[in-house]
């Protein structure tokens, strides 16, 4: 299966060739990993914007995706949020604002459901819920 990743940097150098580069530098991810072009919605102005694709297969393929992915926006300066889009249309989004409290139970937990996700098909991961003070 092939997944579009798109990544929106409100306030950080980070965009999609990072995340590109960041999977591409995972062994269980290499060779899984290429730049696309996004298209742009019918009537919409403007050129298409960058995207990553990756080809995911199920088992330890899909999760190491999930967990370089959480990783890598956990690790971002700035806000960043990463669109994870399934072949069937299904969405799931991280955001570094939900995602850079978390401690590292909850980012394996939430690595688990996003490769769930992907595994089985149309489910929404929760949002990321931030460590309580």
């Amino acid at each position: 299966m092939q997944v579009t990743i798109t990544v929106e940097s409100v306030n950080g150098p980070a965009g999609p060739d990072d995340l590109r580069r960041w999977l591409g530098g995972q062994p269980a991810l290499r060779g899984r990993v290429r730049r696309g072009a996004d298209e742009p919605l019918p009537g919409a102005m403007g050129t298409a914007g960058d995207v990553v694709l990756a080809l995911l297969e199920p088992g330890g393929v899909a999760a190491a995706f999930a967990g370089a992915v959480v990783a890598w926006v956990r690790t971002r300066r700035g806000t960043q949020t990463v669109t994870i889009t399934r072949p069937d249309g299904t969405r799931m989004t991280l955001s570094t604002t939900e995602v850079k409290g978390l401690d590292a139970r909850q980012a394996a937990e939430l690595a688990q459901r996003l490769a769930a996700t992907l595994e089985d098909g149309p489910a929404e991961v929760p949002p990321a819920t931030p460590p309580t003070p």
